[in-house]
């Protein structure tokens, strides 16, 4: 794809942000390609017309999100029902869903203007928070779904059903539910295994685990994955793409699913991601068989 507008949103806390804000938006309008900016990055650069995420999600063809990861998973949270593709520059520190670093700024409108990326369909989590007949809550993540303890330093139980059969209680700090996207994140910090973007699965690793052969299941992503906690007197959070924690009432059930809409996130042809894999693991040894 070719876009004619591309909206543009920067993490403004970032060193160079605001320089590159308006290196790109110069080189973007030199190509005619039309420029919209988020409100908080137009801010940055002396602009009063900026927008909210979730019209540009409406009005541009192409996000270009400035940041790392978690810029574009706050990006994800924001964009209501329109998922807009997302193509990445890396101005942190790790970035496995950026394609370019902001040194490459040049290169990244060159391959934007000429259309010369691919679109990778990411699955999204579907989280919904109910309690009983009640529906309280419905949200979407893009990585992972966590089940944590608050402020006491305590163990939790998290009863966990999948498809509706009995998987176990975990005894636990938490339980992370990741996407293939997802599994370079918390669920791999956590000893979850890396899986390969498109292989159709979802994860499910508790965080230290009291029993120590509870370890990492893999389930098809149709599953229906169920979580409540089975203690009323300890408080357990939920957090969605690492986003503001939402309380959980006693008795409340978490339910995780496959969204029906993905997120169309951009990749350069020459990067494999293995090869990505180990950029950014910094992995050592041969790439290539012998």
């Amino acid at each position: 794809m070719s876009p004619k507008t591309i909206g543009l949103i920067a993490h403004t806390g970032k060193p160079g942000a605001a320089e590159l804000v308006n290196q790109l938006r110069s080189e973007f309008e030199r190509a005619g390609v039309t420029v919209r900016i988020e409100n908080a990055t137009a801010a940055l650069v002396g602009l009063r017309d900026g927008r909210t995420v979730a019209e540009l999600g409406d009005e541009a063809d192409l996000l270009v999100v400035l940041g790392g990861d978690g810029t574009i998973l706050n990006i994800v949270g924001g964009l209501g029902d329109t998922m807009k593709p997302i193509f990445g520059i890396n101005i942190g520190s790790l970035g496995f869903l950026t394609c370019l670093n902001s040194s490459a700024y040049q290169e990244a409108v060159s391959s934007i203007v000429s259309g010369k990326f691919a679109l990778s369909e990411r699955v999204l989590l579907s989280v919904e928070i109910s309690k009983g007949s009640r529906h309280l809550k419905q949200m979407v993540a893009l990585n992972d779904a966590v089940l944590s303890r608050g402020e006491i330093s305590r163990l939790i139980r998290l009863r966990t059903r999948v498809n509706g059969a009995p998987l176990t209680e975990f005894n636990a700090d938490g339980l992370v539910v990741a996407t293939p996207t997802g599994s370079t994140a918390y669920s791999l910090s956590a000893g979850g295994p890396i899986l390969e973007p498109h292989s159709g699965v979802f994860v499910i690793t508790p965080i230290c685990p009291h029993v120590l052969t509870n370890r990492s299941v893999i389930v098809g992503d149709r599953a229906v994955i169920e979580v409540e906690a089975s203690e009323p007197d300890y408080p357990v959070y939920l957090t969605l793409d690492g986003r503001s924690p939402v309380p959980l009432e006693f008795g409340s059930v978490v339910s995780i699913r496959r969204a029906e809409k993905t997120l169309p996130l951009a990749v350069l042809p020459e990067l494999s991601f293995f090869g990505v894999v180990r950029q950014k693991l910094k992995w050592s040894g041969s790439a290539t068989p012998g």
